[in-house]
């Protein structure tokens, strides 16, 4: 039996800062999304929604918000809190019920009205939240761990901050060829340089702002696919939502302690959280990084899409700079990352990210990006990292 659900619909809202109700976002892009289906609303036997909690009570339950918001016509509903995971989780969701034979189609939105600058704790007093103790007791705003990752790899690796600075150019070239970006102009490494400095070594133009976006996709069943007359849809072929394991020798913040009753056991394998993202995602989908054409990546910062590289196993513990340097991850390279532009272009939409990437691979794979076109694109990963021990990584293929 299959494991696929097809990507019928792909749809997005432009990122930004239009100072609208998420839910209006969202709107937008699942239209889109049903559009570029050819379904109408009422064939949507599921909705899930990627949950936000900055968007007042409906962001707790956001399914039924977007649901109420198109119109009530009878959809299951179900709802994905996952931080910034929480996007490829909702695929994960609607997946399990389209493979139940639960429903033959979903509607998988997230949305999101994010705050001005850095993201900060909610209110209140909450000291037995990982989140609130380490703004509060350990004064460690995202960029300050940002940065400590950083210089973790300098130390290791011998990094630069000249490096980390043609990660922008990269993503900022391709951004500036997506009309979806929030910001579509080229950047020089100089600029990079002369922007103002935030958590060393890391600067302005380093560091991914905030955003105001939404991003949609409809899923179905294989069958279902083949009766609408598509016969060789994008297919989901993994869904990665796997949590840590003791021992994590690089804390990431907030997670900085667990049970060493639950170690692996011997011969088990170990590692870095991220590269456990990945693993897991290619051992579903059947296939090695060797397999993939193209990757969207979580770049809160330029220094992390470095570590993704090597997460991913796309060149050796290391080796990212290298890569980077030789132009293999750029648009026309051996593996092109982050070909959308990235959160270096977008801006964090937190609980959208993770459906704006598979909407890339998406576009990616029919060959329909335009100028950002990776050629004979036919497999493609995202990665993704949320707060309090979500991952998630979806292989996308045709």
């Amino acid at each position: 039996m299959s494991r696929d659900v097809a990507v019928l619909g792909a749809g997005m809202h432009p990122w930004g800062k239009w100072g609208h109700p998420f839910t209006r976002y969202g709107v937008v892009a699942a239209r889109a999304a049903l559009a570029d289906a050819g379904l109408e609303w009422r064939d949507i036997g599921l909705v899930v929604g990627a949950g936000t909690v900055r968007g007042g009570y409906p962001g707790y339950v956001a399914g039924a918000a977007f649901a109420q918001a198109l119109g009530w016509q009878g959809s299951r509903v179900a709802s994905v809190y996952a931080a910034c995971a929480s996007g490829a989780q909702a695929v994960d969701a609607a997946r399990a019920q389209i493979l139940a034979g639960m429903v033959d189609t979903a509607l998988v939105v997230g949305a999101d009205a994010a705050p001005k600058g850095f993201f900060a704790p909610a209110g209140g007093e909450r000291p037995d939240d990982p989140d609130w103790l380490r703004f509060r007791v350990l004064g460690a705003a995202n960029p300050a761990y940002f940065g400590l990752f950083a210089r973790r790899r300098m130390a290791l690796h011998g990094d630069t901050p000249e490096d980390f600075a043609q990660v922008k150019v990269k993503n900022a070239a391709a951004g500036a060829a997506n009309p979806l970006a929030r910001y579509r102009k080229p950047v020089t490494a100089a600029e990079v340089a002369a922007s103002p400095v935030v958590a060393d070594p890391l600067r302005l133009l380093d560091i991914c702002a905030t955003s105001d976006g939404g991003a949609a996709l409809v899923l179905s069943s294989l069958d279902f696919a083949r009766r609408r007359g598509a016969s060789d849809p994008v297919r989901i072929r993994a869904v990665s939502t796997v949590t840590p394991r003791y021992p994590r020798t690089v804390p990431d913040l907030p997670d900085i302690a667990t049970d060493s009753a639950l170690a692996a056991a011997p011969g088990e394998p170990t590692g870095g959280f991220r590269a456990a993202i990945a693993r897991a995602a290619y051992e579903e989908a059947g296939i090695g990084p060797e397999d993939l054409d193209v990757a969207e990546v979580y770049d809160l910062s330029t220094a992390l899409e470095l570590d993704w590289y090597e997460d991913l196993g796309l060149c050796p513990p290391g080796g990212a700079v290298k890569l980077l340097r030789e132009g293999g991850t750029a648009i026309g390279g051996r593996i092109p990352v982050n070909p959308s532009g990235g959160l270096s272009s977008f801006g964090e939409a937190v609980p959208a990210q993770g459906l704006a990437q598979v909407c890339e691979l998406t576009r990616q794979l029919r060959g329909r990006a335009g100028s950002r076109q990776v050629a004979g694109a036919r497999v493609g990963v995202t990665a993704n990292q949320g707060l309090f021990g979500h991952g998630s990584s979806v292989v996308v293929i045709r």
